[in-house]
């Protein structure tokens, strides 16, 4: 698919892999919605960035979790780029919480985990659909985890969205069809803030052991995320309800 002149809407798009994202599509042409929740200093810094690869930003503040602001996200999309075709669900939260602790978890946890990482991809989706059908070629792509696929990760929470959102993708991709594709991208352990943020003075050690565990030897980037995310939009139109795992090779098992 040509992207050029096409518009996105990016979620989380303030750091990590939806900055990396932002910039993938500006770089194909696409005009693109910044979305943060409580970084403007940040999103405000890749708005510049995109914008200087010639293309329109428009930042915008929204939780996911709130439908009425992911309505509100949509329409200003609209407003500012007059279409919208591309919806990149990557906005996501957790706590980290050892698996075995469970009277750590609340009842909060569950609520800010899945309000985020599920029904806010879904509300996405829904404020997005009659632009996305419009638009003769819509298509989402929702951020998961492969901790949704075999359930290690930062909190049990955590690992049951995952699995929820990559569900969801599966169910909207039918419901949706034939008018918008909606696929989903599964990374591994990505190298950057989430993590070091995560994991403190345990992330050099902990990002060293994946890379030499991993078939590759090497840990994602931001960059290898946003590069699957675009496979997707600008790839083959006949795949929907899809996950690509972007992992270095984590479930593949160890080396031989």
């Amino acid at each position: 698919m040509n992207l050029q002149g096409k518009a996105a809407i990016v979620t989380g798009a303030s750091r990590g892999v939806g900055r990396a994202t932002a910039l993938a599509l500006a770089r194909e042409g696409v005009s693109v919605l910044i979305n943060h929740s409580r970084t403007p200093e940040r999103a405000e810094d890749v708005a510049a960035e995109v914008r200087a690869l010639g293309v329109k930003a428009h930042v915008f503040a929204a939780d996911v979790s709130s439908d009425a602001a992911c309505r509100a996200m949509v329409a200003a999309a609209v407003a500012a780029f007059g279409r919208l075709d591309i919806l990149v669900n990557n906005a996501g939260t957790t706590r980290f919480i050892p698996h075995q602790d469970l009277e750590a978890v609340t009842d909060a946890d569950w609520a800010r985990i899945f309000g985020v990482n599920v029904q806010g991809p879904f509300q996405c989706i829904r404020a997005a659909r009659p632009h996305l059908e419009a638009s003769g070629a819509g298509v989402v792509v929702n951020v998961t985890s492969t901790a949704g696929i075999v359930g290690v990760g930062s909190s049990v929470p955590y690992c049951a969205s995952k699995a929820a959102l990559i569900n969801l993708t599966i169910s909207l991709a039918r419901a949706l069809a034939p008018k918008i594709r909606v696929n989903s991208v599964a990374p591994g352990f990505i190298a950057g803030e989430w993590l070091q943020t995560g994991l403190g003075a345990d992330y050099e050690s902990a990002k060293a052991a994946r890379a030499q565990a991993n078939v590759l030897g090497k840990v994602c980037e931001p960059e290898d995320i946003a590069a699957t995310i675009l496979t997707f939009i600008t790839g083959s139109s006949c795949i929907t309800g899809q996950t690509i795992v972007c992992d270095g090779g984590t479930l593949l098992g160890p080396k031989v």
